[in-house]
């Protein structure tokens, strides 16, 4: 019987990454082997089937009707199986499609980032027909291209919407936690702006001597990205980036940094001697959940060092990463971003920004009474501490399409990246005593009321 491990050691990155995943196969056989599993756990009175039309990535889809003639519950339970690139810097016995158990830990690529939230998913119900405890309708749908900015699942919501029904909760199996001792709730995520951003000065690449006369791109770039950053502080210039913080977040942020403390600081793998952006939590708290940023993710034009020559190269181009907090009209900020880098170029040189993709962030909307007090219930009884609720710096496109498609629902985002986990880092890992206690928490709070 197919297992996790088996998942990652198909190399299934996702299509933004991976022009050719049609041509491969490797998405396919990721979710074949998701299908082979789910028919051998025989999970009562359920459909299982996985949906390729032409032209879009793959989505599987499990629908396992309701227990009691009652019931009249439904819960869409989501997760992903594509996966980002492989980085460098794995650890000798390990590697991204090299699954490792160490520890309680299981090593691999996409291990925690998501490739375990069918199987959390489907077990969380198959525990409640094993007991013969009612559950409500329950439908699965795990897609393919979430690490692509979850470019096709508003095309199958609507397609599927029949299927779907009208959901009464909506979990989300993809986000994070701050340790490994609680269930944590997810109450906001960032949204995203990537691009390409490119300047060029040359039509080819000259003799460094003739530096002073001609600017290097590099040069170029740089004072493009001080117009929407301060490098010495990173605080982002573009007011259109910046949103407020709800005092009810505030309040939650404060309970989480006095829970963590210093843990914030010394999980973060800083090279000896470094230190992070700031010293308080709640501070980092609110850096890396309400706040804009700015990265750097990647390069283009730049020779290896054992092949760079004494030439000024023609053009630098980066991969620029700005993380938005909740609120933030992204597609109009990335419209902004596009026009304070392009316009007035230094030197009159050819600069575009190509926006690739940008997604809203996500504020959670009220749980109410009901589905806070199922949540309680089961944390402490799975984890024996009460759960705690905090925003992830992360992006998830699904939560604001699924609010959008189905206001009347409650949502409960929730995940098992926690401290050193690493996703989409090397040695990314599962943590698996904690997963466990998640899946059991998950299947007592979907159980019928």
């Amino acid at each position: 019987m197919p297992a996790l491990k088996d998942y990652i050691a198909i190399p299934a990155v996702s299509p933004f990454f991976a022009p050719d995943w049609k041509s491969s196969g490797l998405l396919m056989d990721t979710l074949r082997l998701a299908e082979t599993w789910l028919k051998n756990l025989a999970l009562e009175n359920s459909g299982i089937q996985i949906l390729s039309p032409e032209d879009r990535t793959p989505v599987l889809l499990v629908e396992i009707e309701a227990t009691g003639p009652a019931n009249k519950e439904i819960l869409l339970l989501y997760g992903h199986l594509d996966k980002q690139p492989p980085a460098q810097g794995w650890d000798d016995n390990k590697g991204p499609w090299q699954p490792v158990t160490e520890n309680n830990r299981l090593y691999g690529r996409g291990s925690a980032d998501d490739g375990y939230a069918v199987f959390a998913a489907a077990l969380a119900v198959k525990a409640l027909q094993v007991h013969k405890i009612p559950h409500g309708r329950c439908v699965i749908l795990i897609e393919t291209c979430e690490e692509s900015g979850s470019r096709d699942l508003d095309y199958y919501l609507e397609a599927l919407r029949d299927k779907i029904g009208t959901p009464t909760l909506g979990v989300c199996l993809d986000s994070g936690c701050g340790d490994y001792e609680r269930m944590w709730i997810t109450t906001s995520l960032r949204g995203t702006i990537v691009g390409e951003l490119e300047a060029k000065i040359l039509s080819q690449s000259i003799h460094s001597g003739a530096s002073g006369m001609v600017a290097s791109s590099f040069r170029i770039i740089r004072q493009l990205m001080d117009r929407i950053e301060d490098s010495k502080t990173g605080e982002i210039l573009v007011e259109e980036l910046h949103g407020p913080i709800p005092e009810k977040r505030l309040a939650q942020i404060q309970t989480t940094a006095a829970l963590l403390g210093n843990s914030l600081i010394s999980n973060l793998p800083l090279v000896e001697g470094a230190f992070p952006t700031g010293l308080d939590p709640v501070d980092l708290i609110i850096a890396g959940t309400w706040k804009p940023t700015l990265s750097c993710t990647g390069a283009e034009g730049f020779p290896p060092l054992d092949k760079a020559a004494n030439v000024i190269r023609e053009s630098t181009k980066l991969l620029l990463s700005i993380r938005t907090p909740p609120g933030v009209d992204t597609g109009l900020a990335a419209e902004r971003v596009k026009t304070l880098l392009e316009k007035d170029p230094p030197y009159g040189a050819h600069v575009t920004f190509n926006v690739l993709k940008q997604a809203k962030g996500w504020d959670m909307p009220g749980t109410g009474s009901e589905l806070e007090t199922r949540i309680s219930k089961a944390a402490l009884l799975c984890f024996g501490n009460t759960p705690c609720f905090t925003g992830e710096g992360g992006s998830i496109p699904f939560m604001n399409l699924l609010c959008e498609t189905f206001p009347e629902a409650k949502f409960l985002v929730t995940g098992v990246l926690g401290p050193q986990s690493n996703a989409h880092g090397p040695n990314e890992f599962l943590h698996l005593p904690y997963v466990k206690k998640l899946t059991q928490a998950l299947s007592l709070i979907i159980a019928n009321p």
